[in-house]
């Protein structure tokens, strides 16, 4: 029977029975070079509890309603790098997740260690404490803040005796309950199903492996079971269904690459909100462009697209597009999965990061969402670090973000505070038409007026018995047809400002 203690107890022991004695590493250099990246052992042998992670209502007249609808779930983190205050806000941003997810959260646990157990993800000794802290809370489930590997979550589950699922599994289920759209819906099933096919176990005979000799419990011939037939043919259907949801994601990716050449080909300038999760892109979306798109106080409220079409001050269109939002640690399969959503970052004109000025680790945020950018490689896009919630922020937390980030424009949506500076420097970064030309424009060629008007930076205009005579700024490719109404010498394109 293997000993309950953990191995690196001994160590740190023998560590200590030697720390008086100089020459104690050259005595046992193997000893220092395994023990050389432990923690100190009260670091390791606590479990921290985090405060304030309780949603448990009060109200005695709910408790029969919260107790059909809502799971009970205890949370447990492995700090390995950072603060502790790093490691409670990412608690307490999974605590934020099961609630959205539907759930109670009755605790929350911490533990210090260089890494996680890669047997129990907690360790043995801390899973025990963990089983005493779940049957004391009365918990249904637990969830761990990372991602769990299938044999951690299987060890865990037999030790704690509830459900236990990870990090990844909970997004996936929040995505699930939100998803609207068809092209939403399909992406969110595909990567479930990705999370899903390694994950695959079986019960019983059914899943029986296959076996042969003395292998199969010393039972020899006739004691080989059927196979993997299950779990394969689980497999299979799986795989099948992921093939036939990419293709589906395709031919909806059709209709949206349709949509942005059109805008490309009338040369529309776009704009792309992006952001950690509940950070206010949708409040301000709505306040920029009135698009009564759905705001609410929950992570993942939006996860289907919606774009918009705006103006700037003098008159050039753009659009405005509200994107999902990310979160921590985003799980790879919804990065591939939602690939092709989040082109719509990748192809825009100009981005507006929303950052919540009052959260606790603003900086945090951003540094996620500009993980995720690298992923969909829309690095090289413009970007405006738009401080929200300036109405709840810390003035010093909103000065120092304004310090560290060179292009920061300070809003609250709420309020309506900032907006008029936000929209100065949308104006100020949209590409500008940069070729000068004077037009006369007969009367009858209403339809070239118009395309100045959306196209052209129309400097001035006026009426004559000829025509219409405009001094404007165009693009290069409007140079040629509008040739036949240019006045004076030829624009050399060539020399022009780019």
């Amino acid at each position: 029977m293997t000993n309950s203690r953990d191995t690196s107890d001994i160590f740190d022991f023998k560590a200590s029975a030697l720390a008086d004695d100089d020459d104690w590493h050259q005595k046992d250099p193997d000893f220092v070079a395994y023990d050389g990246d432990q923690l100190e052992r009260e670091e390791r042998a606590a479990m921290r509890r985090v405060a304030g992670l309780s949603t448990e209502l009060e109200d005695v007249t709910e408790v029969e309603y919260r107790q059909l609808r809502l799971e009970r779930v205890v949370l447990a983190g492995v700090w390995t790098e950072g603060t502790v205050e790093d490691a409670e806000n990412s608690l307490r941003e999974l605590a934020a997740l099961a609630e959205t997810a539907g759930s109670a959260v009755l605790a929350g646990v911490v533990q210090r260690r260089m890494r996680p157990d890669p047997a129990t993800y907690l360790g043995s000794g801390k899973a025990i404490e963990l089983r005493d802290i779940v049957a004391a809370q009365g918990a249904d489930t637990v969830i761990c803040d990372g991602e769990l590997a299938p044999s951690q979550r299987r060890a865990l589950e037999d030790v704690v005796k509830v459900k236990v699922i990870d990090r990844t599994a909970l997004i996936l289920d929040i995505f699930a309950q939100h998803a609207k759209s068809r092209e939403g819906k399909a992406q969110v099933e595909l990567a479930q199903l990705q999370y899903l096919l390694p994950r695959l176990r079986g019960w019983g005979d059914s899943m029986s492996r296959q076996a042969g000799g003395r292998v199969a419990g010393g039972e020899g011939i006739g004691s080989r079971g059927p196979g993997e037939t299950k779990i394969e043919l689980d497999r299979r259907r799986i795989n099948s269904k992921m093939a036939r949801l990419r293709r589906q994601i395709a031919g909806m990716k059709t209709s949206r690459d349709t949509k942005r050449l059109s805008r490309h080909e009338h040369k529309v300038s776009s704009v792309a909100i992006i952001g950690y999760t509940n950070a206010g892109k949708s409040s301000l979306l709505n306040r920029l462009t009135g698009a009564g798109v759905l705001v609410e106080n929950a992570l993942f409220a939006t996860l289907d697209p919606t774009v918009r079409r705006a103006a700037t001050q003098d008159g050039r269109l753009y659009t405005l597009a509200d994107t999902v939002g990310f979160v921590r640690s985003l799980p790879h399969q919804l990065i591939e999965a939602f690939r092709s959503t989040l082109e719509e970052v990748a192809d825009a004109d100009l981005l507006l990061h929303v950052v919540d000025g009052s959260h606790p680790d603003p900086e945090g945020q951003i540094s996620a969402v500009r993980a995720v950018l690298a992923d969909v490689e829309a690095t090289d896009v413009p970007e405006v670090i738009v401080i929200n919630k300036a109405d709840a922020a810390d003035p010093e937390v909103i000065h120092r973000l304004c310090r560290h980030e060179k292009h920061a424009v300070v809003v609250s949506a709420r309020t309506g505070a900032g907006l008029q500076e936000l929209r100065d420097v949308i104006d100020a970064a949209l590409p500008r038409p940069l070729i000068p030309m004077t037009l006369l424009v007969p009367y009858q060629r209403g339809d070239i007026i118009n395309r100045l008007h959306t196209e052209a930076d129309v400097i001035s205009e006026e009426h004559s018995g000829d025509g219409t005579r405009l001094e404007v700024k165009v693009s290069a490719d409007l140079v040629e047809p509008l040739a036949e109404f240019r006045l004076g010498s030829p624009v050399v394109t060539d020399d022009a400002p780019q």
